[in-house]
């Protein structure tokens, strides 16, 4: 795997720190990204999008969904009320706790979410301020005077 050094984007750069670390855990990761449980992340809208992540087996109570400092996190953890006494013949279905980490963008906040068909949906929503929208600026005309024979004056040579 290539190494990047970051360090001259740190030197020259402020305010982006957060850009140069998601850069920088990128690259230094060289531990395999989790695959379970998986998820699709789609766009509905314009600035709306909805992670749908399959939980199978897992209740609404087993799951959690918090936003820490513009990550999300999901989490799942299964009660273990009937495990000792059953005798599994073939174990197929993961009930294996997980989290799964989401780094939201600036402006990007969790409307809700909804537990159905074995599917947890988060709705998310990108909400500009309005400082930071385009704006159109109105130029301003200025009047044009109007000359009148009283402000004119004839030229005359002098000599």
């Amino acid at each position: 795997m290539r190494n990047f050094d970051l360090a001259p984007l740190y030197r020259a750069t402020v305010g982006f720190d957060q850009i140069a670390d998601l850069m920088d855990r990128v690259f230094t990761s060289d531990l395999p990204q989790p695959t379970y449980p998986p998820y699709n992340i789609e766009k509905t809208a314009e600035n709306a999008y909805r992670i749908s992540i399959a939980v199978a087996g897992f209740a609404a109570d087993d799951l959690s969904v918090e936003v820490k400092e513009s990550v999300l996190v999901v989490a799942a953890r299964k009660a273990d009320e009937d495990e000792e006494n059953r005798t599994y013949l073939h174990r197929g279905i993961a009930n294996r706790a997980f989290e799964r980490r989401f780094t939201l963008a600036d402006h990007v906040r969790v409307t809700g979410a909804a537990h159905a068909d074995g599917m947890l949906h988060i709705d998310l929503v990108r909400e500009i301020p309005e400082v930071l929208k385009p704006r159109r600026i109105e130029i301003a005309r200025t009047q044009t005077k109007q000359l009148s024979d009283k402000d004119v004056v004839d030229a005359k040579a002098v000599n």
